[in-house]
């Protein structure tokens, strides 16, 4: 089988010119990119009625101060929110399992997502097709949250209980592609029991965007991913600690059970509350690891995780633009972005291993 553990941590050297270098980049970028977001679509709009606008003031018509505010800052926060999310739950996942493919989606994370959104909107008509329409308010919204957590929690907690059966890491991504499998046949039985108007609101969701958020919903969504993402951010030396082992870390002095349990809540809440609100959003958490890692020359933690986060942020962003084809009425699946730039991430991780998998 190949060898596919993650490199593991170079030391704490930290190589600032490089590191200043790429955090430079990667926030001049972000800006960019976010700028971009709210002049491009199929109403373009100039940067200085974007700036405006952002500064409290009136664009030249009416229309285009709506639909900023209304439309593209929700949207553009939502990118920003996911990806970040995304990223960061793929990171936690991979360094966990010591595996580079490891990813909410790889490992079912996401479909247990899936699977709560679906009994939340298919089983009780009070998913998203409904809160757009109807408005249940904060709490209401907050429950897609919640469903969509604790089916990925669940599917992440089946994983780690047959990874102490097997330490197979091939066998144990095969067993994460099967319980996605399992997962996405409930959803399907739960399609062909369920009433139409709620089919179409679930398709509309499994479609995968970031347009769809509110700024009422945003209000739920921000701050599950905030918490979630601040206790990523809590746990960079733990997590270099992980990289050489479970007996390592405990030789360390690190709680590996409360650890372990940290990175499951903090990765089950970011892949959980992203389905929930922006629907199944692929490759991002596979892919943004690795090129962080490349690009700032190193597996420490403290320099990888809020590099990884602000990545996942960059790249969301760039996908949503390019799904939008800027100046046009057509809109791409998101997916379909993104699997553009994360197909080849992982070809690339397969490729480089040192060993056919057998």
């Amino acid at each position: 089988m190949a060898d596919l553990t993650l490199p593991r941590s170079r030391g704490a050297t930290v190589r600032w010119p490089r590191a200043l270098g790429v955090w430079g980049f990667l926030l001049m970028a972000l800006a960019g990119a976010f700028l971009l977001s709210l002049m491009l679509g199929s109403v373009r709009i100039p940067l200085s009625d974007v700036a405006r606008v952002l500064m409290g003031g009136e664009a030249q018509r009416a229309s285009w101060t709506d639909i900023i505010w209304l439309f593209r800052v929700p949207k553009a926060i939502t990118a920003v929110l996911a990806g970040a999310a995304l990223a960061g739950a793929g990171l936690q996942l991979q360094t966990l399992f010591r595996n580079p493919l490891a990813d909410p989606y790889i490992l079912g994370v996401s479909s247990g997502a899936s699977l709560g959104v679906a009994v939340v909107i298919l089983g009780t008509g009070a998913g998203s097709g409904a809160l757009l329409s109807q408005g249940l308010g904060f709490f209401g919204e907050l429950s897609l949250a919640v469903a969509a957590s604790l089916g990925a929690a669940l599917v992440l907690g089946v994983v780690l209980v047959l990874m102490r059966w097997t330490h197979n890491m091939l066998a144990l991504l095969i067993l994460g592609l099967m319980l996605g499998y399992l997962t996405s046949a409930l959803v399907s039985l739960l399609v062909y029991t369920s009433q139409p108007e709620r089919i179409q609101a679930f398709s509309l969701w499994s479609a995968g965007s970031f347009s769809g958020v509110t700024w009422s919903q945003l209000g739920a969504f921000a701050p599950v991913v905030i918490v979630a993402l601040l206790v990523a951010l809590a746990l960079p030396k733990t997590l270099n600690a992980l990289l050489l082992g479970e007996a390592y870390a405990r030789s360390m002095g690190v709680n590996v059970r409360l650890t372990r349990l940290a990175v499951i809540l903090s990765a089950s809440l970011l892949a959980g509350a992203t389905t929930a609100f922006c629907g199944p959003v692929g490759f991002i958490g596979v892919a943004v690891p690795h090129v962080t890692r490349a690009v700032l020359g190193t597996s420490d933690h403290r320099q990888v995780v809020p590099a990884t986060l602000v990545f996942g942020a960059l790249l969301a962003l760039i996908a949503d633009l390019i799904a939008q084809l800027p100046g046009s009425q057509a809109i791409l699946p998101l997916n379909t972005v993104t699997a553009l730039f994360g197909v080849p991430v992982v070809a690339w991780v397969l490729l480089r291993s040192r060993s056919p998998i057998a």
